[in-house]
């Protein structure tokens, strides 16, 4: 299924509130994040029936669950600077205390993070980068600069798909222009604004759902993404190569939270405990390509995942950096100016 349209939410609602004494389970995810085998065997241990929805970005997550979501779904897997916004919002349960057998796997940098301390709500999924990759059959120059996504060299101008994300965009141009990613200055923010506008001119789409896929087809040369998906991109065949550039890029924490009024919140600690378990969450790691934040996952891991590429950033990168949350006013610009870059 895709991201749920506005039509379908009151229908799934009520169809997850009925089945609460059914044995079910309704996960909200990102697209191509989770193996079915992953669910099957859960499904399979614990006698649940497993429904799952997926979004393309925080923002869309967000977006659903103020919309009237809540109480649709059991957990949910933002990025670390989603869990904070929603916890502020009230859209996160508590996890309790001895609630969770397996919480002790959690490795001890993941294990209080400013964005969730002490896990009140979350549990760690998967942590990786997001920059971008280039097809080296059309660019052969330098690639490790932000100017390739915000003053492109003529070959790949009209040839760049941007994800259709709003955090991830707004942080990789402020480590461009070398500005905080909240700034309150107004002759920043305009600069900010004029670079994107004339950035979006190089841009052919802003599509989320099929980064790797445009790659592959070579619809784009240059595509903002995800490093997991730029591994997959380049083991199915697209001659890329993710950068890092010196200017920086973003570092993510995924974290799958416990939502506010689940309908079935007994299975969701199931699940969360069972993403806890090392064998479990190493097979999201095989398939995903991303890194996982479990102790004691690495016999169970692929070993080309040690030398990936797309996992280890050169002495030349700049550094990785987590998107901010900033303050209610200052976040009023932002959106203003990201809705202006999407018209």
């Amino acid at each position: 299924m895709k991201k749920l349209m506005t039509t379908t939410v009151a229908a799934l609602a009520l169809t997850a509130g009925m089945a609460a004494a059914e044995g079910k389970l309704v996960v909200y995810h990102w697209f191509e994040y989770i193996p079915q085998e992953v669910l099957d065997k859960f499904a399979e241990e614990h006698d649940v029936e497993v429904v799952m929805d997926t979004y393309d970005s925080n923002e869309a997550l967000l977006a659903s669950l103020k919309a009237g979501a809540i109480g649709t779904y059991d957990v949910a897997v933002p990025g670390d600077y989603m869990v904070q916004i929603m916890a502020g919002e009230a859209l996160l349960d508590t996890i309790k205390d001895g609630e969770l057998a397996n919480k002790g796997n959690i490795l001890p940098q993941w294990a209080d993070p400013s964005f969730d301390p002490g896990r009140a709500h979350s549990i760690p999924y998967q942590w990786g980068s997001t920059s971008f990759a280039v097809n080296r059959d059309v660019y052969d120059g330098d690639i490790n600069t932000t100017d390739i996504l915000f003053n492109p060299p003529a070959e790949l101008s009209g040839k760049i798909n941007m994800l259709d994300s709003q955090g991830e965009v707004m942080a990789m141009a402020a480590l461009h222009m070398g500005i905080p990613q909240c700034s309150t200055d107004r002759d920043q923010l305009k600069a900010l604004n004029a670079m994107l506008q004339e950035a979006k001119t190089h841009w052919a789409s802003f599509n989320s759902d099929t980064a790797k896929e445009v790659l592959v087809s070579g619809d784009a040369a240059v595509g903002q993404i995800y490093d997991g998906f730029a591994a997959k991109a380049r083991e199915e065949g697209a001659n890329t190569e993710y950068a890092f550039p010196t200017q920086g890029y973003i570092v993510w924490m995924d974290n799958v939270v416990l939502l506010k009024d689940a309908p079935n919140r007994d299975n969701a600690l199931k699940f969360m405990d069972f993403l806890l378990e090392p064998e479990n969450i190493a097979a999201v790691t095989n398939y995903a390509r991303y890194v996982s934040g479990v102790d004691g996952v690495t016999p169970f891991l692929d070993p080309a995942l040690a030398t990936q590429p797309e996992s280890n950033p050169p002495a030349t990168a700049g550094e990785g950096v987590f998107i901010q949350v900033c303050d209610q006013a200052t976040q009023e610009v932002y959106d203003q100016i990201w809705t202006n870059l999407k018209k």
